[in-house]
Order: structure tokens, then C-alpha cells, then sequence
């Protein structure tokens, strides 16, 4: 019997075989252009400057040193910097992913009388934006200037966030919805006990958006902390040290050395930014692997419905 079925599965033709081999060359290609960037400053980070110069460098160090990296870390300011760019991660993504979500489960609700107003009224400011003077004046107004919290409150609504969580919600069933209000919840005690252990997946996806923007997050240190120091972040102090040493490197080529330290130890341009680039890199790639299956999931049943 097992037999027969098998005679009767369709057996793949040259054609198939074409499509797939084509399909596996073009991901290993793909993996290989989208890996191989971040394997190229790594080597680069962990050689010696001098060395990199010559160039050749592609997969591996030709001459292993931490020179690089103790010259960034050198820095007075950066393990303090760290840590504000920790808290602003950590607290942006937590208040900006739950104020989100509150607004999204309202405008989920059929029986919000604004639902369509309020939804329109956010989607517009996606395509309209004050510009840049007119949201200083506003940051300014609100005494928010040289304060942590200007990292926070801009951000507490995302638009794009808002609609894939109002998409996830109007996927749940109605029906576990309704008997939260049997049981007497009200709409805040179903949002928080009901709606929100439903969606870990898009809650994940989001907060993964949101954490990578707040870390990577410097233009708003510039235009409203640049001259606190004790607020400064450390994507903000990597630049500065870039802006620093690229401008030490007067010669065309970037050959000009610039000392790390008292080490006597020598460093570039090219080097600095490499390890710039794993610096503000490896925080996020250690916390994807926790998200991916969320983040996968969360994409895609939040994006079924528009």
C-alpha cells in the first residue's frame, strides 16, 4: 500500500532541480554579501592599525591588537555614555511599546465612537512633519532641553508601530475579549491581563524596533544635549571620537597616526571607525537571537490586516 502511494508522489523534474539549485546559490550569495561587511570590520578592528593600511585584510586579522579598542574605551566618557544609552534603551522601549499598545487596542475597539478620526489623525503625521525648527521651539517650550527625558517622550508614540499592534489585536478572537467583560474587567484591566500576554509576539517585533532606533539614537543628543555632558550617549561620544580623529588625519590618504593614550600604541581613521561600528553593534545582535522567533511571528500575523 505505502508502495502505491509512493509510486503515485510526482517526481521532481530537471526543471525543479534548476529552480532549486538557483534558489540556494542566490540565499548563500545573499548571506554571503549581507555577512561578510560585519566580518570585514571585525578583522579589522582586532588588527594593528599600521598593519591595515596595506590592506589585504578580508576575513581574519593579519596582526592581532586590542590597541583599537583601548583606545576607544580609553575615553573617560564612554563607559558613562554606555550607560545612558543602556537607560534610554531600556526605558524608551518599555514606555514607548506599552503607551503604543494602549493606544492601539483603543483604535482596535469597534465601538470607539473616534476610531476612524483618531487612526487618520496619527497616519497623517507619518507623510506631514512640523520640521526640525518647529519641533526644537516645541521640545524647548516644554522645558525638556538639556533633560534625559527628551530621549523619552518624543518617541512614547510610533505610528508604523501602532498600526502593526492595532493589526495584531484585531486578529484576536472576540470572544476572549467578551468574557473578560463578563467577568467584570473593565477595558484597562482587559488590556493588561488579556490583550497584552496575547500579543508577545508583536510586542517583541515592536520593541526590537523600537530599542534599535533609541540605541542607535544620536542626532537628538546633538540638537538638545550636546552641551550636557553627564546626558551624552554613546553613539554620540563614537562620533565625536570619529569626528576627532578624522580630523587629526590631515594628509589626503588618512595616513597621520594619532596615539592611544599613553600606550604609544598608533591608530587611524579606518581602524577607529571599524571599531566604532562592532562597539555600537554587538549590544542589539546579542539580544536578536532572543526576539527572532517573536519577531518573525509578529511580522507576520501583524501584517495580514492593514
Amino acid at each position: 500500500m505505502q508502495k502505491a502511494k509512493m509510486s503515485r508522489l510526482p517526481r521532481a523534474g530537471f526543471g525543479d532541480l534548476v529552480f532549486d539549485s538557483c534558489n540556494i546559490i542566490f540565499m548563500i550569495a545573499l548571506m554571503v554579501v549581507t555577512i561578510y561587511p560585519f566580518v570585514h570590520m571585525m578583522a579589522v578592528s582586532f588588527n594593528d592599525a599600521d598593519d591595515a593600511i596595506r590592506g589585504g585584510i578580508y576575513l581574519w586579522p593579519r596582526e592581532w591588537t586590542l590597541d583599537n579598542y583601548k583606545y576607544i574605551f580609553g575615553e573617560s566618557d564612554v563607559y558613562h555614555a554606555t550607560l545612558i544609552s543602556a537607560l534610554r534603551t531600556v526605558i524608551g522601549t518599555v514606555v514607548a511599546v506599552f503607551c503604543t499598545a494602549m493606544l492601539s487596542y483603543t483604535v482596535s475597539r469597534q465601538g470607539f465612537v473616534l476610531r476612524k478620526f483618531v487612526t487618520m489623525f496619527f497616519v497623517f503625521t507619518m507623510y506631514f512633519s512640523g520640521g526640525l525648527i518647529p519641533s526644537y521651539l516645541l521640545i524647548r517650550d516644554l522645558g525638556l532641553i538639556n533633560s534625559f527625558w527628551v530621549y523619552i517622550v518624543p518617541g512614547v508614540i510610533g505610528v508604523f508601530n501602532m498600526i502593526v499592534i492595532r493589526s495584531f489585536i484585531e486578529g484576536l478572537p472576540e470572544g476572549i475579549l467578551e468574557s473578560a467583560r463578563i467577568d467584570g474587567a473593565g477595558e484597562f484591566t482587559t488590556f493588561v491581563r488579556v490583550v497584552l500576554p496575547l500579543t508577545v509576539p508583536v510586542m517583541a517585533t515592536v520593541s526590537l524596533f523600537v530599542a534599535v532606533g533609541q540605541w542607535n539614537s544620536w542626532f537628538d543628543v546633538f540638537l538638545y544635549n550636546s552641551s550636557t555632558l553627564k546626558l551624552s550617549t554613546l553613539q554620540y561620544e563614537l562620533m565625536k571620537i570619529l569626528q576627532t580623529s578624522t580630523t587629526a588625519a590631515t594628509a589626503t590618504a588618512g595616513d597621520i597616526y594619532q596615539a592611544a593614550g599613553d600606550s604609544g600604541a598608533m591608530v587611524t581613521p579606518t581602524s577607529i571607525r571599524a571599531t566604532m561600528t562592532i562597539i555600537a553593534s554587538v549590544p542589539i545582535l546579542m539580544v536578536y537571537p532572543f526576539l527572532q522567533k517573536y519577531f518573525i511571528q509578529g511580522m507576520t500575523l501583524g501584517g495580514v490586516k492593514g
